[in-house]
């Protein structure tokens, strides 16, 4: 219920970051959430996220994040079939410069995996409980009410009714998504273009849904080499209900088809043939999905010289990610925490407010975005522009790092730290990160998948 005496924001967008940019509001104002599609009631499909039909993980320094938002929110999706998976301990996986990873269970990094319509539903549960956020589905934001000095509102549309409506607000948040207009709005209230920088390597997702041939398996996951383009990747995501998510990807010239009957020979035809060995003898339980918007775009929002009070523009609609790196939710999650944060130390109704919290969410973005392009840049056809020197001697020492954490547990918790936005990319320069890479040998590299003799067996008797 709303209190008078209470501020007021709008959210545009009820997917992940919009809910958790109400969630990080809900203790500072009174939240409606503007969302355009009809809101399924559990772990179900829905039309504005067809990205979420492949495989999702959440990273540790999303599930720290989300925790910090939500409390128990992880152990909750647990008890609902989730899982916290420990990296590398749970996970078998190849890295793009073709080396495959020792299975330490020395870190500390834990993956959550499940499916994205679960992730979706339990967080859409928890943020909607609190009457303090209201949800009018069916609608879409037209445009913004105000200047260039000030937003002070939302004009809306609703599937119903041909005319517009103003709602007035103390702050709107745009967590459209990559379809955001947000740029747009902000020329039509006389603000100048908002610079932009894509990076498409033009990957191609297939998904196809499989039974489980055995309980407790390990994610498997061999990613692409840009070295060695077209790059061609695929992971098995074990999820609740006892299947397997399988995403397969390839780059121009080396895409996925929808086609069932090609699925397992593109499996078997990756880097290694591990994850077509794995599904050969699996039974389906759906047809292919596939995904062709997937390239990185960054809005830097933050480089305008002005920005009005009461606006600001949070996940997909600053960067889309391409999902294959799975920093989105992360980065989403990471980004709500600083909004919270800043709403409880600093107030975000003040003058200059919103665009001080602007600037201060790009560095989560910044981070992730750094992560994916010094491996997308390499594809040929993916940015409009080479990569520079500096970016292929970080590409180069990052190789290096990989090399090193698969063979030494120390130097792949580092790697883990920025893998998964825990920690800055700066920790890569750390004594161990740089002992073992410029001096240590440490273990051999494994030949292959490091599977277990129980685990290959259980899906030959499952099979």
């Amino acid at each position: 219920m709303s209190d008078a005496s209470r501020p007021t924001a709008v959210v545009i967008g009820a997917g992940m970051s919009g809910l958790l940019a109400a969630a990080a509001l809900v203790g500072h104002a009174d939240v409606t959430l503007i969302e355009r599609d009809t809101l399924p009631a559990g772990p179900e499909p829905r039309r504005g996220v067809p990205q979420a039909r492949h495989a999702h993980l959440v990273w540790t320094g999303g599930v720290t994040a989300l925790n910090t938002l939500l409390p128990g929110l992880t152990e909750e999706l647990v008890a609902r079939g989730a899982r916290l998976a420990h990296i590398m301990g749970d996970m078998v996986s190849r890295a793009p410069n073709e080396i495959w990873f020792r299975r330490f269970t020395s870190t500390p990094h834990r993956n959550l995996a499940c499916s994205r319509d679960l992730l979706d539903a339990v967080t859409r549960e928890r943020v909607l409980a609190d009457p303090r956020i209201t949800l009018r589905q069916d609608t879409t934001a037209a445009r913004l009410a105000g200047d260039a000095v000030r937003v002070t509102g939302v004009h809306l549309r609703t599937s119903v009714r041909e005319t517009e409506e103003c709602l007035a607000a103390d702050l709107v948040v745009d967590a459209s998504g990559r379809g955001s207009r947000a740029p747009h709005w902000l020329e039509e209230l006389g603000l100048p273009a908002v610079p932009e920088r894509r990076v498409d390597a033009g990957v191609v997702y297939a998904t196809r849904v499989f039974k489980a041939p055995a309980p407790g398996f390990p994610l498997v996951n061999v990613q692409a080499n840009p070295a060695t383009a077209p790059g061609r990747g695929g992971i098995i995501l074990p999820v609740e209900d006892g299947r397997w998510i399988v995403t397969l990807s390839g780059t121009r010239g080396g895409e996925p088809t929808g086609d069932p009957d090609a699925f397992i020979d593109f499996a078997l035809g990756l880097g290694d043939p591990v994850i077509g060995e794995l599904i050969r003898a699996a039974e389906p339980l759906s047809d292919v999905a596939t995904t062709r918007s997937t390239g990185n775009r960054r809005r830097y929002f933050e480089g305008l010289g002005c920005w009005p009070d009461g606006f600001l523009v949070m996940g997909d609609a600053v960067a889309g990610f391409n999902p294959v790196y799975g920093h989105g939710i992360t980065v989403a999650a990471q980004c709500a925490v600083i909004l919270r944060d800043y709403a409880a130390k600093r107030g975000v109704f003040r003058p200059g407010s919103a665009r001080r919290l602007q600037k201060l969410l790009t560095r989560p973005v910044a981070a992730a975005w750094d992560l994916a392009i010094g491996q997308d840049i390499f594809y040929p056809g993916a940015a409009d522009r080479s990569a520079t020197r500096v970016e292929r001697v970080l590409a180069a020492f990052v190789d290096r790092a990989v090399a090193a954490g698969a063979r030494d547990p120390r130097a792949l918790e580092v790697l883990l730290d920025v893998m998964s936005l825990s920690r800055p990319a700066v920790r890569l320069l750390s004594p161990g990160m740089l002992l073992p890479v410029l001096f240590g040998r440490g273990r051999p590299f494994v030949s292959g998948a490091p599977l277990t003799v129980e685990e290959w067996g259980a899906v030959v008797r499952q099979g």
